[in-house]
């Protein structure tokens, strides 16, 4: 039984995501542990009743009407321990938290994720990365549910990686619980160091005191980036409700108040329709869209 205390009614989805936005949900609940979830979809499952895995909402783009099901998130699956070089880390445990714990232990690798806003499993579904690293250099296995709720662990070759992608996203009905990540060791100055160095780089050149969700394109090669494709079409600052593309970082849209899914949708429509009709090149979106069906 999932305790009361880890059940919300009809919850607003703004608490949840980064961009601030989304309508009400059901029914929002935190299981404490891998058998209140497995007994969770169980019953999901046999009642017919639509859920979704929501991390730290960094990635997902909700509308503004209600979410009529379950929201299931995995915050309290959040263990983590060190051992030698290798990292064992449930899928709730917070990315920028980890690459600290690694840089406070002599752990080289996760410097990249020190910006990255989501939890372990979410940057795993994704294959998040920067500066032209990603979660897959890290993965050595990954532990999730199968669909019928089974513990399956996987090597990192098995596991489909490539550019934002990975097996995860051909089975949505997998489930990450859990993975084991393989550093290398390195004096924690110097990973301070290149960490410090980074995070000035952002706060310059990224617009990181209002909502959003970082970069909404993958960038189309490694030497055509999305965000000067869309900055030199002269779209820097344009609006539509709140959400605005920033006038610092064109590969951003921000909520500079009171914008909505809806909002922030219809400026990734308009982006990519001009992009297309001037450079014919198809942008694709990092981000989920979630009941946005009619």
């Amino acid at each position: 039984m999932i305790e009361k205390d880890n059940v919300k009614l009809n919850e607003s989805l703004e608490l949840h995501t980064t961009f601030k936005v989304g309508g009400t949900c059901k029914y929002f609940i935190t299981p404490k542990d891998i058998y209140e979830l497995t007994d969770l979809l169980k019953y999901l499952k046999e009642n017919n009743i639509k859920y979704m895995i929501l991390g730290n909402g960094s990635n997902t783009i909700f509308s503004s009407k209600e979410y009529d099901g379950v929201i299931i998130n995995l915050s309290n699956l959040n263990s983590m321990t060190i051992e030698g070089n290798k990292i064992y880390v449930e899928a709730g445990y917070q990315l920028i938290k980890l690459s600290i714990d690694a840089m406070n232990n002599n752990l080289s690798g996760l410097e990249f994720a020190a910006g990255i806003p989501g939890n372990v499993g979410g940057a795993i579904f994704m294959n998040a990365g920067a500066y032209k690293s990603d979660m897959s250099d890290l993965i050595d296995t990954v532990t999730f549910l199968d669909e019928n709720y089974d513990l399956k662990t996987l090597k990192k070759d098995e596991l489909n990686f490539s550019y934002r992608k990975s097996l995860f996203q051909e089975h949505p009905g997998y489930i990450i619980i859990s993975t084991v990540l393989k550093l290398t060791k390195n004096n924690k100055d110097e990973i301070q160091k290149l960490m410090d160095n980074r995070k000035e780089r952002r706060v310059s050149t990224q617009p990181l005191d209002y909502p959003s969700a970082g970069s909404v394109f993958r960038n189309p090669s490694e030497d055509v980036f999305a965000g000067k494709l869309i900055e030199d079409l002269g779209l820097k600052g344009y609006k539509i409700g709140g959400a605005q593309i920033s006038e610092k970082h064109a590969n951003f849209i921000i909520n500079v108040g009171g914008a909505t899914g809806e909002d922030i949708k219809a400026l990734i429509d308009m982006i990519k329709v001009k992009v297309k009709e001037k450079y014919n090149i198809d942008l694709h979106v990092e981000q989920r869209f979630i009941n946005f069906e009619d």
